[in-house]
């Protein structure tokens, strides 16, 4: 049983699940070291999150805030995932509806410390008014950080970026030669919920900015290893507040829901298939796939011939039936090739499984992270806001393979997707590909080397924020 002896820490993610998690992973690792954590969420979302360990468990206490019901928030509404994305700016609006709330807990609680995310601009003023320190947990990856600036560039004048087209190149604090850069047809797809403060009163880049400029310092989900040039450039050129990398947060045995019984039918049609033949495709809890992208998927799978496992998740606050977004006949062309499986599945499992071969992700950083901590190559079709940025940051490491688009609009072909797993699992630039996925996994799934840097983060704490400091 983990013993109290060090400070008490609130946790305060934003409400998508996808924010939630890391907060969570962030939390037990905290409370493994004696901190004591209250978890801020609101009552249905905490309800969803995974299961304390038993021993961790009378160290982290869930906060229960109630959203405010907003006009055109859909009723039961209190996460992205249950909100179409051009209704996540009422959520926000709803969210910045517990600033009174959320300050009545401070005023009874006395935290040391306050850990929040990019979308609370009115915490830090909360905090700074009660004398309680801010930490800025950014879930982007560094590289994603470097790439988007700084406020303190911004009020200095030396980012100059306006038009989108400024942003289909690097920023000019990024050393030659780099790719990392959103293609127009990206910028296009998000800009205007990005930039644009809608019906939430501020945009997403000034909720960012406004918490960095209100944190005591910053923590990143990254570390040296991976990431150590784009780090330096965070703290050297861009932050004017430290900014300190707390590991990869790697998946554990521990961490995911149990369900054996699913597992187990899983599992049985997983020991059928040869090694390494396997795609297991997943595009995240969130992700907005259109119905022209989930064919050339489908039909790319199918013309491929491999085996494939696909978690198949509605789009986030749809009626929609998710089959209906398949081609016509797709199921029953494909019945013994393919399982296709609608809601949770444990992944962790099944990229684990030697029958897996690679790995068609989305790109979002906590995919990527778990992908690769379990060494599966990947093939990579970003979709939207920092994902294709991700998808730079692998392909200029030699990690995976990106499912090639037309620059125009960002299509892509059925053919140009079972091409690229080919070359994964039979061709032999494939090899390489697998090669390079292990020799990664010694990096983001070393469970050791990510502790160390959790350790790093739990000294600092206690010795900069500990109530005799």
């Amino acid at each position: 049983m983990a013993q109290r002896n060090g400070l008490h820490i609130v946790m305060f993610p934003w409400l998508a699940f996808g924010h939630m998690i890391p907060f969570l992973d962030l939390s037990k690792e905290l409370a493994k070291r004696g901190h004591l954590i209250s978890f801020i969420s609101t009552p249905r979302n905490i309800e969803r999150l995974p299961k304390l360990p038993p021993n961790l468990s009378p160290l982290i206490d869930f906060v229960k805030l109630t959203l405010p019901s907003v006009a055109n928030l859909p009723e039961g509404a209190e996460a992205t995932s249950d909100v179409p994305l051009d209704k996540s700016q009422y959520l926000k609006y709803a969210f910045d509806g517990l600033e009174g709330s959320f300050d009545c807990f401070l005023e009874t609680s006395s935290p040391d410390v306050i850990i929040h995310d990019f979308a609370h601009h009115w915490l830090p003023p909360l905090a700074a008014k009660r004398g309680v320190p801010c930490v800025f947990f950014c879930l982007f990856s560094a590289s994603v950080i470097t790439y988007f600036g700084s406020p303190w560039l911004r009020l200095a004048g030396e980012d100059t970026r306006k038009d989108l087209e400024d942003f289909t190149v690097p920023p000019k604090w990024i050393p030659s030669p780099s790719n990392l850069a959103f293609r127009l047809y990206e910028l296009l797809k998000f800009s205007d919920s990005f930039s644009n403060g809608n019906n939430s009163g501020i945009s997403a880049i000034d909720r960012y900015y406004s918490v960095a400029l209100g944190s005591t310092f910053v923590i990143v989900r990254s570390c040296e290893e991976i990431e150590g040039d784009y780090l330096r450039i965070v703290r050297e050129k861009l932050f004017r507040v430290p900014v300190i990398p707390i590991g990869l947060l790697p998946p554990s045995s521990e961490d995911e829901n149990k369900d054996d019984g699913e597992w187990a039918n899983i599992k049985k049609w997983l020991d059928k298939q040869r090694e390494g033949s396997v795609v297991y495709i997943a595009f995240g809890s969130e992700a907005a796939v259109s119905r022209e992208d989930m064919h050339e998927v489908a039909l790319g799978l199918e013309l491929s011939g491999f085996p494939f496992f696909w978690a198949l998740k509605r789009p986030a606050g749809s009626n929609v039936d998710t089959l209906s977004m398949l081609p016509s006949g797709f199921e029953s062309r494909t019945q013994g090739q393919g399982t296709i499986c609608l809601g949770w599945v444990p992944q962790r499992r099944i990229l684990e499984h030697p029958s897996v071969g690679v790995f068609v992700t989305h790109c979002g950083w906590n995919s990527v992270i778990e992908g690769i901590a379990l060494g599966c190559p990947l093939v990579l079709l970003p979709l939207s806001l920092d994902q294709p940025l991700v998808a730079r940051l692998l392909l200029s490491k030699n990690i995976g393979v990106e499912i090639p688009r037309d620059e125009r609009d960002g299509s892509f072909t059925r053919e140009s997707v079972a091409k690229s797993l080919r070359l994964i699992i039979v061709d032999k630039e494939g090899e390489l590909h697998k090669a390079t996925a292990r020799e990664m996994k010694e990096v983001f799934g070393d469970k050791a080397r990510h502790d160390r840097y959790i350790d790093d983060f739990d000294q600092y704490l206690r010795t900069n924020h500990g109530r005799a400091s």
